[in-house]
C-alpha cells in the first residue's frame, strides 16, 4: 500500500514539473450557462466553486474558494478585465485591504496560511452579460506581488425573461 502511494505521489509531482500551465476547471455547466476558471498565476492554482449554477440568476450564490498564501497580504488590491474578442472592454480596479480599511475577512493574514471563504457573494449587477467572454481577476499585494490570478471563460445564453 505505502509504495502505491509513494508511486502515485511521484507521478504527481513529475506531472506537476512537466505541466507549463494549470488545467481549466469547470465552475458550473448547464444548457445556457457554461463558465470555467484557469489560474494565470504560473506558480499557483486555487480551488473555487458555487454551489448551483442557476443560482447566480439571483444575482446572491453561496461560493467556495481556498488558497495558500504566498504572500502576505498587509494591502490587497484587484483588478478585473472584460474581454470580449481579445480586446479589453472594460476594467475594473478597487483597494480590498489597506490599513484602517478591511472590506474582506482576510485582511491581514500571513504568507503559508491557508484561505478558506465559504459564504454568499453579491453580483450587484442585475444581469450577467450573454454571450462568450472571459473576466480576468488579479489580486495583488502591496508589493505588487500575486496572490490570486484567474481567467474565467463565461457562455451566458440564459434568457432572464424566463427568471424575472
Amino acid at each position: 500500500m505505502k509504495t502505491s502511494n509513494i508511486l502515485v505521489l511521484v507521478i504527481v509531482l513529475l506531472y506537476i514539473n512537466a505541466s507549463t500551465e494549470w488545467p481549466t476547471h469547470t465552475v458550473c455547466k448547464e444548457e445556457n450557462l457554461e463558465i470555467y476558471y484557469k489560474s494565470c498565476d504560473p506558480q499557483q492554482d486555487f480551488a473555487f466553486s458555487i454551489d448551483h449554477c442557476s443560482d447566480i440568476t439571483t444575482h446572491t450564490f453561496n461560493v467556495r474558494a481556498a488558497i495558500i498564501l504566498r504572500h502576505s497580504i498587509k494591502k490587497l488590491y484587484v483588478k478585473v478585465d472584460l474581454i470580449v474578442n481579445g480586446k479589453t472592454i472594460f476594467t475594473y480596479s478597487e483597494t480590498l485591504c489597506e490599513p484602517g480599511l478591511s472590506k474582506l475577512i482576510f485582511c491581514g493574514k500571513k504568507k503559508g496560511e491557508h484561505l478558506y471563504y465559504e459564504g454568499p457573494v453579491t453580483l450587484g449587477i442585475k444581469e450577467i452579460p450573454q454571450g462568450d467572454y472571459t473576466i480576468s481577476a488579479k489580486l495583488t499585494n502591496e508589493d505588487h506581488a500575486t496572490v490570486a490570478c484567474a481567467d474565467f471563460t463565461v457562455k451566458n445564453y440564459l434568457d432572464y425573461n424566463y427568471y424575472r
